[in-house]
């Protein structure tokens, strides 16, 4: 299938791409899809960075594009094809690659981010599809709505976080997407978060079939029950390393993990469990407000 501009079918039963698209987020990855480093400078978009900056935090422009670097060279090892947006000057957070696009199994999402000096970011998404020759299932239109809040539990089954008018995700972009995809025969769970967190995919991040990486004490109790009445393992992450972005993880397929090298409690546990672990160092990206999942958009998995 080739690029076009809107691939959803309004009755549902679009159809899924042949090269590209991911029905989970644990599937083995194939190609990701990478946001620009030479760009990035901290500014004030989450409780994170202002913490960093209000902390006095000195950002290193040499030492990010050096972790940058260590991130890429991690999925090279890992047998990852690592594709980019093309770097726009004026997009300084455009290596969260997460949030401007949501890939699903028929096309991607053009999202409608929520903070000015961001919205930019939607347009050159749409630019990269069309050179990857990915077709775009469609545009969020009814709120804004960013990718971290798009949270594929397992094939046929989505956890779509929302903050608010405050937040970066608004009900009325979620529910737009609820309504898309429930036409494609998926479950879909709403959850509303406190805007202090961004993203959902800063304390629910699958790890591997029936397996996830949950802040118990951030994630709404019924969304637990939900998660553990599908059969799911919740490995919990206590919340100062969720603040840390250590909930914040890349699931490669076949048991491995991509993971901040600052994230020891969830890397602990999953090398006891067996797991293959790839450890960049991110934190001077990670200060400005993103981890390795925010930086990435999964373009290829095998399908589950």
């Amino acid at each position: 299938m080739t690029f076009n501009l809107r691939n959803r079918r309004e009755e549902g039963n679009t159809p899924a791409l042949d090269n590209w698209g991911a029905n989970s987020d644990y599937g083995v990855l194939r190609d990701i899809l990478l946001g620009p480093v030479e760009n990035y400078r901290w500014l004030e978009t989450s409780s994170l960075s202002k913490k960093s900056l209000r902390d006095g935090l000195r950002f290193d422009a040499d030492v990010a594009r050096r972790q940058h670097a260590e991130m890429v060279d991690a999925y090279h090892s890992a047998g990852v094809k690592v594709h980019f947006h093309a770097a726009d000057p004026a997009l300084p957070y455009q290596v969260f690659a997460r949030d401007s696009s949501v890939m699903t199994p028929f096309g991607a999402v053009i999202t409608n981010m929520a903070q000015w000096w961001r919205r930019g970011e939607n347009f050159r998404a749409i630019e990269t599809y069309q050179r990857l020759g990915i077709p775009i299932y469609d545009y969020v239109t009814a709120g804004t709505f960013e990718g971290g809040d798009f949270d594929i539990i397992e094939p046929g089954c989505v956890l779509i976080g929302w903050e608010g008018v405050e937040g970066r995700s608004q009900e009325e972009g979620a529910r737009q997407l609820k309504g898309w995809f429930e036409k494609e025969g998926w479950e879909v769970r709403l959850s509303s978060i406190d805007p202090y967190y961004v993203h959902i995919d800063l304390m629910v991040v699958m790890l591997a079939p029936k397996l996830a990486a949950v802040c118990i004490e951030t994630t709404e109790p019924d969304v637990v029950s939900w998660l553990r009445g599908k059969g799911i393992e919740i490995i919990e992450v206590p919340f100062k390393d969720t603040m840390k972005l250590g909930c914040n993880v890349v699931a490669l397929g076949n048991d491995r993990v991509l993971l901040p090298n600052s994230s020891h409690f969830l890397k602990d546990r999953l090398k006891a469990l067996g797991f293959t672990v790839y450890d960049p160092e991110i934190d001077m990206i990670a200060n400005g407000g993103g981890g390795v999942h925010c930086m990435c958009q999964p373009l290829r998995r095998d399908p589950v």
